[in-house]
């Protein structure tokens, strides 16, 4: 069966934009995005270069504006398919866009304020940095994952559970891979440790997710 032709200007923009994005990053550090490529299979990666991090850093900035392309497009792409629409709406994308950016930026600045509190920079920058790389590779595989599901696959709601358990699956390696590295300091600031997970872990995605089943309309 033929899939309905459905005008993709927009989502074809981004998409080329992301691309161009994720191929400057590898002009900007080649030998760092191999390394990147292969975070799930080895943690050479976030060992090496969370000791060089910085809070501006050209690689993990063009990696995180993929990050936001792709998620708003994923997002657009879930949002059509529950809404049974075939327009493409710029100012919803621009929303979903911010709202991402916003969301993820604001998260970790509390999160660098709560390990500043609780004098454990050293353990939540660590965290910080392989949060951000494992969201990162989100972007990198969402890639092709969108280019798949506006142009090849027609979209169920079973294609996207899938997405998304795959996407759950792929941060709880990155999860395991940084408890492994930094389980001795973990085991040392384990109540604050907690106390991290549940306030700025768990509670800001249950406020998100509350906030859209009682505004639904975006």
């Amino acid at each position: 069966m033929i899939r309905e032709v459905v005008s993709n200007e927009l989502f074809t923009i981004l998409l080329t934009i992301g691309f161009l994005v994720v191929a400057a990053a590898r002009l900007v550090s080649p030998k760092r995005f191999e390394d990147f490529i292969i975070v799930l299979l080895n943690n050479k990666y976030l060992k090496i270069y969370s000791r060089d991090q910085k809070f501006l850093d050209k690689f993990d900035s063009l990696l995180f504006s993929n990050l936001v392309i792709s998620l708003a497009v994923f997002l657009n792409i879930f949002y059509q398919f529950k809404t049974n629409s075939t327009t493409v709406s710029i100012n919803l994308m621009v929303k979903l866009a911010i709202g991402v950016m916003a969301f993820i930026l604001i998260k970790v600045l509390l999160e660098r304020l709560f390990a500043s509190v609780f004098e454990i920079d050293k353990l939540i920058d660590f965290y910080i940095f392989q949060k951000i790389s494992i969201k990162n590779f989100f972007g990198l595989i969402l890639l092709p994952i969108n280019a798949l599901l506006l142009y090849t696959i027609k979209p169920t709601l079973n294609t996207f559970y899938v997405i998304i358990v795959l996407l759950l699956i792929i941060n709880l390696i990155g999860l395991i891979a940084s408890f492994k590295t930094y389980q001795s300091v973990i085991k040392n600031n384990l109540f604050y440790f907690i106390l991290y997970l549940c306030a700025l872990e768990i509670a800001p995605y249950v406020i998100l997710y509350k906030v859209i089943l009682v505004n639904n309309n975006i």
